[in-house]
C-alpha cells in the first residue's frame, strides 16, 4: 500500500499528457485533475482493498487494487463475528467497520456532518453505506444519506442540498465511482476535485483505479519510487497491439469493476466470452492484457471445489480487515459468495 500511495502522490504532482494517456484517464476527469495539486493526505482517509488469490504454484497473486471505491464493509465486518459463534470463539478477526471509525474519528470532529454519497438507484449500494452510516452516527456524528449531485460546492466547501439537511459536509464518504460521477447532470462533480471537506476517498484514486496503472511503474522507478512488491505480485500486463484469442493472457476492462467483462474463457456464461471478445475488437483502447495464472481451488468437506479471493483493506497505509469470496469456476464476478475470515492465534 506504501508503494501505491507514493506512486499516486507522483502521479498527481507531476502528471502530464504521456502519463495521462498511459493510465487512459477520461477526458473530463484529465481536465480536472490540476485542481488536486493541493491535496493532502493528512486531511483525507485513504482506502484501497487488494485483492490476492491462491495459485497452483502455492504463491499468492494480486490481479488489482479496489482503488476507488471498495465494498464489502458489512460482510468483512459482521460475518466473522457471527461465524465465531458456530465455529470457534477462540478464532479472531480484523473489523473493517472499526478500522475504518478508528480512521474517521482520528481526522473528523465529532458531531460533524458527513455525506453518505452513492447511487441511490441501488438498494445494495445504500446497504454499504447504511452499515457505515449506522455506525458512525452511535459515534456522535450527524449522517447524512444521498447522491453524487445532492453536494453543492461554494468557495471549495461542500453543501448537502437536501431538504432539511442544508448543511456544511466536513468529510464526504463516497462510495460512487469517479468515472461515473462525471455524468451527472446537472454538474457539479467538479467540486469533488479541489473542496477543502475532507473526503474517503478522495478522486486522487483514480490513478490506481484504472487497470493501466502498472503501465507506468517503470517512468515511476525512473523517479525513485520502489514498485517492486507491486512487480512481484501482478501478474505481467501490457497493452493490446493485436485482438488474438490467447491460452495464457485474457482481456480485462481498463475501468471493470466487480469481475465484469474478464475474458477467463471456462468462467463465462452461455455466449459471454464471444460478447467479450466482440466488445474488446470493437474497443480494444477499453481494455488490456493481463498473464493468465492458474487459480488454486479449496475444498469445502463435501469435497467441493471454489476458487478464493482475499480482498485485503488498507486504511491510510494500515491493514484493516479482510473481505473474502468464494466461487464455483475462476473468477470473482458478481456470482461469487462472500464468505467469512477468521485467523487462528499463534
Amino acid at each position: 500500500d506504501k508503494e501505491t500511495r507514493l506512486a499516486e502522490n507522483y502521479i498527481n504532482e507531476h502528471l502530464n499528457h504521456k502519463l495521462a494517456n498511459e493510465l487512459k484517464l477520461p477526458k473530463k476527469i484529465y481536465n480536472l485533475l490540476c485542481n488536486m495539486k493541493d491535496y493532502n493526505p493528512d486531511k483525507n482517509i485513504r482506502l484501497n482493498r487488494y485483492d490476492f488469490h491462491p495459485d497452483v504454484n502455492g504463491k499468492w497473486v494480486v490481479t488489482e487494487v479496489n482503488s476507488d471505491v471498495p465494498g464489502g464493509f458489512a460482510e468483512s465486518s459482521l460475518l466473522p463475528d457471527l461465524a465465531r459463534k458456530y465455529i470457534d470463539s477462540s478464532l479472531t478477526f480484523n473489523s473493517f467497520g472499526d478500522n475504518m471509525a478508528k480512521a474517521i474519528t482520528s481526522k473528523v470532529p465529532l458531531g460533524s456532518n458527513i455525506m453518505m454519497v452513492h447511487c441511490t438507484c441501488y438498494s445494495d449500494d445504500r446497504q454499504v453505506m447504511q452499515y457505515m452510516g449506522d455506525k458512525l452516527s452511535k459515534l456522535g456524528y450527524n449522517i447524512i444519506y444521498g447522491a453524487g449531485d445532492h453536494i453543492n460546492f461554494k468557495d471549495k466547501k461542500a453543501y448537502s442540498i437536501l431538504s432539511g439537511n442544508e448543511k456544511e459536509i466536513t468529510l464526504i464518504f463516497r462510495f460512487t465511482p469517479i468515472e461515473w460521477l462525471i455524468s451527472m447532470k446537472p454538474r457539479r462533480w467538479d467540486g469533488y476535485f479541489n473542496t477543502t471537506a475532507s473526503q474517503c476517498n478522495h478522486p486522487i484514486a483514480v490513478y490506481a483505479q484504472t487497470k493501466r496503472f502498472p503501465l507506468v511503474w517503470d517512468t515511476l522507478e525512473k523517479a525513485g519510487i520502489d514498485m517492486s512488491t507491486w512487480k512481484s505480485l501482478l501478474p505481467e500486463t501490457k497493452v493490446i497491439k493485436q485482438v488474438v484469442e490467447y491460452d495464457d493472457y485474457i482481456y480485462k476492462p481498463v475501468y471493470g469493476r466487480v469481475g465484469e467483462r474478464i475474458s477467463i474463457k471456462e468462467a463465462c456464461k452461455e455466449d459471454e466470452y464471444k460478447k467479450i471478445m466482440r466488445d474488446v475488437k470493437l474497443h480494444k483502447n477499453n481494455y488490456l492484457l493481463q498473464k493468465k495464472f492458474k487459480s488454486k481451488p479449496i475444498k469445502d468437506e463435501s469435497g467441493n471445489e471454489y476458487h478464493l479471493c482475499l480482498g485485503s483493506y488498507a486504511i491510510d497505509g494500515k491493514h484493516s480487515g479482510f473481505y473474502a469470496r468464494i466461487s464455483n469456476v475462476p473468477r470473482i464476478d458478481s456470482h461469487a459468495a462472500d464468505i467469512p475470515v477468521l485467523i487462528e492465534k499463534q
